[in-house]
């Protein structure tokens, strides 16, 4: 098991769209805020990005992108350790393992399967879409996690590897550390712009959807403008009232004010006036990130030597915690 005197906590991320205002607030402004508190694996799950169909092109562009911002956000690749997912072979390896103890009915359980299956044809539904909560489970166990931060959402997910872990460990003796999820209480669910109904999303339809973190000025504002509300006049936190409830949430999180001072700086004031000082206040937080991310980006080489850095940091613990398990299960000849 992790001998560090720290924490291990790993967080995954997809790259399959840029990164947009509700996985900033949700858990990347937090893993920002951590990095120095924990042992951080922070990883780019592009194996499950291709769980639906990609270009491979767009796929790599785009895990440049994501790892370009994970770093403009604030990530120290001296504190933490930033791979792509691919780039160690033992997540495929323990994930097959796994399957092959993982019943179905477990899966058959999991409501994001559900959902995301929902959307496409029958035929178009792959094993690796199925699986997926397998290799999430792997992801977690390959590393001797201790806390996973995860959204409401993913819950069912991690409570799926403490089930893998747990059973494991009672079939072949103690092998996995078992993983505690992690839920922020502020900014953990940040809802779509133009339906508050639903999570913001990257693949989610619409032009006003989202705000991306490399938006430009005038392409922010228009959306926090027209932002779904409701035909009432105070400016108060409400659940009941999800479109302002969901505004007021962002605006809370990224200025720091507490719910009383921010219900009386808007006391007496319309929709209008909140919606104008909140997207000044999202313009101003996300333009340092975008002037670094633009930096960055353009030096040849950079990104990928960091991503370099970050695997064959965590390779190590990868190893030894596959052949503890390969040892456990009987394959190849042991480790002796």
């Amino acid at each position: 098991m992790s001998s560090s005197s720290k924490k291990r906590v790993l967080s995954g991320i997809q790259p399959s769209g840029s990164i947009h205002l509700g996985n900033y607030l949700g858990a990347i402004q937090n893993w920002v805020k951590s990095q120095a508190e924990h042992d951080n694996f922070f990883c780019i799950v592009d194996l499950h990005a291709i769980t639906v169909p990609q270009d491979p092109k767009k796929l790599r562009g785009a895990i440049r992108e994501l790892a370009g911002l994970l770093f403009a956000c604030g990530l120290d690749p001296k504190q933490v350790s930033l791979f792509v997912q691919s780039d160690i072979s033992e997540h495929s390896e323990l994930s097959w393992i796994l399957n092959c103890s993982t019943p179905m009915g477990w899966l058959n359980r999991m409501t994001q399967f559900k959902d995301k299956s929902a959307k496409q044809k029958e035929k178009d539904i792959t094993l690796g879409l199925f699986a997926y909560p397998v290799l999430m489970a792997s992801d977690i166990l390959l590393y001797d996690t201790d806390y996973v931060p995860v959204g409401e959402d993913q819950k069912q997910h991690i409570e799926l590897a403490r089930d893998l872990a747990e059973k494991f460990n009672s079939n072949f003796g103690e092998t996995f550390k078992i993983p505690t999820p992690v839920i922020p209480k502020i900014g953990a669910r940040v809802m779509g712009l133009d339906d508050p109904e639903k999570k913001m999303s990257k693949s989610e339809a619409g032009s006003r959807h989202a705000v991306f973190l490399l938006d430009e000025p005038d392409v922010i504002r228009p959306k926090i403008m027209k932002a779904t509300t409701d035909s009432e006049r105070t400016i108060v936190f409400d659940e009941n009232r999800k479109g302002l409830f969901n505004l007021l949430s962002i605006y809370h999180v990224l200025t720091g004010f507490s719910k009383e001072q921010i219900e009386n700086e808007f006391a007496g004031k319309g929709y209008g006036d909140f919606k104008a000082r909140l997207a000044d206040v999202v313009i101003e937080s996300l333009k340092p990130i975008r002037e670094k991310y633009q930096k960055i980006s353009n030096e040849p080489g950079y990104i990928e030597s960091l991503l370099k850095e970050g695997a064959e940091k965590v390779r190590p613990t990868a190893q030894k915690v596959l052949q503890r398990v390969k040892d456990r299960v009987g394959l190849g000849l042991g480790s002796i």
